[in-house]
């Protein structure tokens, strides 16, 4: 007689955790073509064809993953550290069947998300999960190793980045290709090819990204996400282009500075990168360094100069925002944004204030709470231009009801709060946006449904990287003597925050560089270093003083000239520092991160 498989009786299946046992492959059509890179590459005078390989990441932000949730029969209330309070509500109303206004979650301030907090997690499901089957609240707070064993990073990469050049340095062929993960239950596919769409004029283009599904955690989006590993390889091999011309890197760049967008042809909305590199140089003494590699020593440590290239597309969605002006005086603003510490509420009650000719301490931002208007999630560096574009209309639509207030009131003239009291108001609101034109559509394309796309122009923010090292010749030791970041980012709404947002980015760029990597058993997919004592982020005593600066130029086709600056100071670091440790020491490091043991 033979036995009924009992419940817990499972078949094993061949599993894959590298690339070379994947049997699922995807290889792509290129993401963009223009000319013929191959027979141009085939045919420049000058060529560099290099291969480059970067490890996984993981976004260790200092507040762990936590969910509270709590069950009222079918309505379920959540705190969560999330960056997108909008997006969990509409998964959780859509995995536990009820409908998505009987959902709340709450997350006004989340301790650093970097893209690991945007969507919904094991850990927020397990706990609404209990809550409701034992009728209680219940609270789950992950610990560093469990966040990282259940939350994906950045994917590992393998790139292939080829340039061809006439003698005087103009790219002919730009091909760049990279191969990436996903698990095997998703994830995202990185844009690692996007800085070689936007970066150089080159007369043939070809970029392609491939990838395979692996039966491994799946990858979450992390900071800049594909520019950041994209732009390392890009930069390295435009570095050592320049080395074979013995040109400077910088002229080299400007040689190839594009005046429309090189794969699409759209104009930019505007391009300064020549006035960043030209300001960035000069402040950091670019003209003393000497082009040989090996050439410059501070006693007896190598001394290399590097720089590279930032850009990061400057995206824009929808978000919907109300806007109430009280008799007193007192301002609100409402709008579910998060805050994860790049200070998003100080500035919309920045421009709030500005908008309504009122003092900045009148003013307070509601935020962090689906119950709140729809706003998009914290991520791409967007947040605050979209916002802002919602809460100057909201302003205008304010002002407009008050001047026919005044007018039908006879207080033309007066104050605000003289035209309330006449109309027997306690205050006046407006509001932009609604959530009810989104009808039915599902979680994500209620989110996708939001982005604004500008067929018209090309445009995003834009920097330039230069890095000083320190190298001991004996031991290999990597020391960061000097970092400078020059950046155009639009108009900057308040300099405090946004000076700390891109040195952060820098920090994250550092670790890419000289020490992050998520070591993964490929026996059984398991993360191996998940604290903090196996995954090495840098300390104070890694970091040099950060000097970062701005153009301060507004984009005419943003809100207010807003770009975004959250992720493009990440962009071109590793390659800064790439670059400057070739300089030290004539080796192209082509697989991150630059550890000493590549140095000997």
């Amino acid at each position: 007689m033979t036995r009924a498989p009992a419940a817990t009786d499972f078949e094993a299946e061949e599993h894959s955790a590298t690339p070379e046992k994947d049997l699922r492959n995807r290889f792509l059509p290129p993401s963009a073509t223009k000319g013929d890179a191959v027979v141009a590459l085939a045919a420049a005078p000058v060529s560099v064809d290099l291969r480059f390989t970067t490890p996984p990441h993981q976004h260790n932000a200092i507040e762990p993953h936590a969910t509270t949730a709590a069950w009222d029969g079918d309505r379920l209330t959540v705190h969560d550290a999330s960056q997108s309070v909008h997006w969990m509500r509409g998964h959780l109303a859509h995995r536990f069947s009820v409908p998505r206004e009987n959902v709340r979650v709450i997350a006004p301030f989340v301790g650093g998300g970097f893209g690991g907090k945007g969507t919904v997690r094991a850990g927020t499901i397990i706990a609404v999960t209990a809550a409701r089957a034992t009728g209680r609240p219940v609270r789950l707070v992950l610990t560093r190793q469990g966040v990282n064993h259940v939350v994906g990073g950045r994917t590992p990469s393998r790139q292939r980045v080829a340039l061809g050049a006439g003698t005087d340095g103009k790219l002919t062929a730009l091909i760049h290709t990279s191969y990436t993960r996903i698990g095997r239950v998703g994830a995202n596919i990185e844009q690692v090819t996007s800085p070689s769409r936007h970066l150089y004029a080159a007369s043939s283009i070809l970029l392609r990204q491939d990838r395979s599904e692996l039966d491994l955690l799946p990858n979450a989006w992390m900071r800049a996400p594909g520019e950041g590993i994209g732009s390392f390889a890009l930069e390295s091999t435009v570095d050592e282009l320049a080395h074979r011309l013995g040109m400077d890197p910088i002229e080299l760049r400007m040689r190839n500075e594009p005046d429309a967008d090189p794969v699409e042809g759209k104009p930019s909305s505007r391009r300064l990168l020549r006035e960043v590199y030209a300001r960035g140089a000069e402040r950091f003494g670019w003209s003393g360094r000497t082009p040989e590699p090996g050439s410059m020593r501070d006693g007896r440590r190598l001394v290399g100069m590097g720089v590279a290239a930032a850009y990061q597309p400057a995206l824009q969605f929808v978000a919907d925002v109300t806007v109430r002006l009280s008799a007193d005086g007192r301002v609100l603003v409402r709008c579910g944004f998060q805050e994860m510490g790049m200070g998003g509420a100080t500035a919309q009650a920045q421009i709030a204030a500005d908008a309504l000719g009122v003092p900045f301490d009148t003013v307070r931002v509601e935020y962090g709470d689906s119950d709140l208007p729809m706003a998009p999630m914290a991520m791409n560096s967007l947040q605050t231009a979209t916002v802002a574009s919602s809460v100057l209309a909201a302003c205008d639509k304010l002002k407009r009801r008050l001047d026919s207030l005044a007018r039908r009131n006879r207080t033309v003239g007066r104050s605000h709060r003289s035209t309330l009291a006449k109309a027997a108001l306690p205050a006046v609101e407006a509001a932009v946006g609604s959530n009810s034109r989104l009808g039915r559509l599902t979680n994500q394309a209620r989110f996708f449904s939001r982005l604004i796309r500008d067929q018209k122009w090309a445009k995003g923010a834009s920097g330039a990287q230069f890095c000083e090292v320190r190298i001991d010749p004996d031991t290999g030791e990597i020391r960061i003597a000097r970092r400078l970041g020059m950046f155009d980012v639009g108009k900057v709404i308040n300099p405090k925050t946004a000076a700390s947002q891109l040195r952060g980015a820098v920090v994250m760029g550092i670790g890419m560089a000289l020490s992050e990597q998520t070591l993964v058993d490929p026996r059984t997919g398991r993360v191996m270093n998940a604290g903090l004592d196996g995954y090495l982020v840098p300390a104070h005593a890694d970091i040099p003083r950060i000097e970062v600066d701005w153009l301060d130029d507004p984009d005419p086709t943003m809100p207010l000239g807003l770009v975004g600056l959250g992720e493009v100071g990440m962009t071109g670091v590793a390659g800064a520092i790439a670059n400057a440790v070739h300089h030290a020491t004539g080796k192209r490091i082509r697989d991150l991160p630059i550890t000493l043991d590549k140095l000997l």
